[in-house]
């Protein structure tokens, strides 16, 4: 999104963490802008001419309000962003206990998230990371996405090495390990019972330095547990990403074309709703939800641009923004 044009010399970029969330409210800038914007407030002295200096607690909860609103703003997982407020919840009140002298139980934060490919798993993820560094837990707030191959090493002690080195890069933040039930296929002999034993020893050696998220499946996910009952009591935090449905993927493709100055039209709106519903069961479950949508608006988009080469001269602004259900159907 372009940066506004200021004349005068006047600053771009927003004076006060008021102004900072009115930008945000009204798309002006993302979630990840918002919270930069906040910490280099929260991080200033004070200059009179510029802002006043804003009480760290205000800022910490103005940065959690960014995060938990881009949460709610996403589609679906009812479930789960109920959870990710009980968290929150949790996290805050444990300092607080801590602040006035009472005990308070360690956070166990590493988290297992079961679901299929396109079911925001990954971009919960993220946004965990940086609702964990706003509430301070985490220093940095980052996501490290690794799979099997990123672990597993060729060669007896290859595997604890590459394991430890991805745990490096991600303290501070969140290391999410898609299809982590891979680790466990190999059995007994496999590197990768050593890439899990090695995780296992950060968790300790850094607790509290990082979160571990392993996901996958729902059923292979289920298994892995099962085979290592010793990491149940590690993840006390299981999140399950249900498929979309039909009017919920439709949302999904209206949020994604929008982002991308893209409209449907009205019959294209209601077609593919219909679409959906109809072959609703029989999608591959590679392929289904967010991807599903995507997959079928990025070929619209394509589709539209070959439909619109015909009179690009005389095509409006509007004609430019528009998908037609000829654009989606052509796809199908």
């Amino acid at each position: 999104m372009p940066e506004p044009v200021y004349e005068h010399g006047y600053s771009p970029d927003p004076m006060t963490s008021r102004e900072v969330l009115a930008w945000f409210e009204a798309g002006r800038i993302s979630s990840e802008g918002a919270l930069k914007h906040l910490q280099k407030l929260d991080s200033r002295t004070g200059d009179s001419r510029t802002t006043v200096r804003v009480p760290s607690q205000e800022s910490r909860r103005r940065r959690v309000e960014v995060v938990l609103r881009e949460l709610d703003d996403l589609v679906g997982l009812h479930d789960v962003k109920k959870m990710v407020h009980e968290i929150r919840a949790y996290v805050e009140v444990q300092q607080r206990r801590v602040e006035v002298g009472l005990a308070s139980e360690p956070q166990a934060l590493h988290m297992v998230f079961s679901g299929a490919p396109g079911t925001g798993k990954t971009t919960v993820a993220r946004i965990l990371g940086r609702l964990f560094q706003a509430l301070e837990v985490l220093s940095k707030g980052h996501m490290l996405e690794v799979e099997r191959a990123d672990l597993v090493g060729e060669y007896i002690g290859h595997t604890a090495q590459k394991t430890r080195d991805v745990v490096k890069r991600a303290l501070g933040g969140v290391l999410f390990v898609d299809e982590a039930y891979s680790l466990a296929r190999g059995g007994e002999k496999d590197f990768g019972k050593e890439a899990i034993d090695t995780l296992v020893k950060a968790m300790e050696d850094h607790r509290g330095e990082f979160v571990l998220i392993l996901a996958g499946y729902s059923e292979e996910m289920a298994w892995f547990l099962s085979m290592n009952p010793g990491l149940l009591s590690r993840f006390p935090l299981h999140l399950h990403f249900p498929d979309y449905g039909p009017i919920e993927l439709v949302a999904i493709a209206r949020l994604m074309l929008s982002a991308r100055q893209y409209q449907l039209t009205p019959e294209a709106d209601r077609q593919l709703a219909e679409y959906l519903l109809q072959t609703q069961g029989r999608w591959h479950k590679n392929a289904g939800n967010a991807r599903l949508v995507r997959n079928l608006m990025e070929g619209a988009i394509r589709r539209q641009a070959v439909r619109l080469m015909r009179r690009l001269d005389m095509a409006s602004r509007e004609d430019l923004m528009t998908l037609t259900w000829a654009d989606i159907e052509g796809g199908l």
